[in-house]
């Protein structure tokens, strides 16, 4: 039997000197892994059960500001949306090289589950999503495709146009 571990965060750095070909891919898209998120609540980053490291949702927060507020199809763009999907996403991969200690220990990126904050008839859910999407695949390949859910909501904290969580395989 599987034994629950949850995995707490100790340091808020990210060192991504040593992570060769993902660090690259990074680098080369033009972008960094942000300071690692502190939990705003009570729960941990992520829980390992198994192989599997299961990450606590993130919103697009840029340091501790959501960077993209409010509803998709009112006050945001679709472009805008995908925008917000690839910080949180950002966002989740900070937390998942924490926890891992170097990124190139994923196996596998299991699945995405995105919540969109949107007007009562947004139907372009998926495309919000993508900036998640692509971006995984971008940086990990063919183990960055991924089973994923994209669900529209009401409301998410603090106003936040999307809220992304992950599952990843080690």
């Amino acid at each position: 039997m599987n034994q629950i571990v949850p995995l707490r965060v100790d340091s808020y750095s990210v060192d991504l000197t040593h992570m060769g070909s993902i660090n690259n891919r990074l680098q080369e898209l033009g972008l960094e892994l942000p300071k690692l998120p502190e939990p705003v609540a009570n729960y941990v980053p992520g829980v390992k059960v198994g192989n599997l490291i299961f990450l606590s949702g993130q919103t697009p927060k840029d340091g501790e500001h959501i960077r993209y507020k409010g509803k998709l199809d009112v006050d945001l763009s679709i472009e805008e949306g995908y925008a917000a999907a690839k910080l949180c996403t950002l966002r989740l991969l900070s937390v998942l090289q924490s926890l891992t200690g170097d990124l190139e220990r994923v196996k596998r990126i299991v699945k995405l589950t995105v919540f969109v904050n949107a007007s009562e008839d947004f139907e372009k859910h998926p495309q919000v999503a993508d900036g998640a999407s692509d971006l995984l695949e971008k940086l990990f390949g063919e183990i960055g495709q991924h089973a994923r859910a994209a669900v529209g909501v009401d409301s998410l904290p603090s106003g936040a146009a999307v809220e992304i969580e992950l599952i990843a395989e080690v």
